[in-house]
């Protein structure tokens, strides 16, 4: 990938709704330089989407938790992925190597609720959990 395309994607990253005025100005390209190549970085996949950044205590989802899980039954299905797909408070599903399988990242109201949620898991996967409470986010 050429530097200008990493560096209007660094761009777009920083701000997703950037115009391709202001990052025609940014890169030192015109608007219809920029729009080519954005419209290309969609194409080829590197640019998947835009979404928002979200203010989380506005809307009633302060705590954070990482939530480790392991099958109870190591030679069951590894379909825990879609068994949890249908929670909400499931923002992100990563699969790890280490001594669990997956680990998630949830949005919950608080610590009540981030109980409910573990045994919502645990009952619709059919895993053991750990969970840890992020304290506070310096960047994300």
């Amino acid at each position: 990938m050429e530097e200008i395309d990493r560096r209007i994607v660094e761009h777009l990253r920083a701000d997703g709704r950037m115009s391709y005025t202001d990052l025609g100005r940014a890169m030192g390209l015109s608007t219809s330089a920029v729009h080519q190549r954005v419209r290309r970085l969609e194409e080829r996949g590197v640019l998947t989407g835009y979404s928002a950044r979200v203010d989380h205590a506005a809307l009633g989802t302060p705590m954070t938790a990482f939530m480790s899980i392991t099958p109870l039954d190591p030679g069951a299905p590894d379909d825990i992925p879609e068994r949890l797909r249908h929670l909400g408070e499931v923002e992100a599903c990563y699969s790890v190597a280490g001594d669990e399988n997956y680990i998630l990242k949830v949005r919950v109201a608080g610590p009540v609720a981030l109980e409910e949620l573990i045994a919502r898991v645990r009952g619709s996967a059919n895993v053991a959990t750990r969970t840890t409470v992020v304290l506070s986010t310096p960047w994300e």
